[in-house]
């Protein structure tokens, strides 16, 4: 018999550039994070991770392209980490460590889903 496992909906805005890498890992991973990028910022619903693609990364990018991914993660692995408010009450976000991206990439249960697509 199977064991269930709980999972959670997680979603992340990217770029072009991040959406490539994500798709080299035949959608089952996100990149390691720059030098300059000290956490990976999941978010816990669909509006806020719009927002950030079509308001920032669709308008601010060179590509003018920003994508929404939807995915999920074992609630096992999440429940060391706490979610923030980051603004108004559905600005809530996961900040994972970057040295734990690889931990939260094998927490990753089946693939990531491009859910949107905007341009600038």
């Amino acid at each position: 018999m199977s064991e269930h496992i709980e999972t959670i909906t997680l979603y992340r805005p990217v770029g072009k550039n991040e959406l490539a890498l994500i798709e080299e890992s035949n959608f089952t991973e996100f990149p390691p994070r720059l030098p300059e990028q000290p956490i990976f910022y999941p978010v816990t619903n669909e509006e806020y991770a719009t927002q950030i693609a079509r308001d920032w990364n669709a308008k601010h990018n060179p590509d003018k392209l920003g994508y929404v991914t939807k995915f999920e993660v074992t609630i096992d692995f999440l429940d060391n980490y706490e979610t923030k408010i980051v603004g108004g009450k559905t600005h809530e976000e996961y900040w994972i460590p970057a040295e734990d991206l690889e931990e939260f990439n094998r927490n990753i249960v089946g693939k990531i889903e491009v859910i949107a697509e905007f341009r600038g």
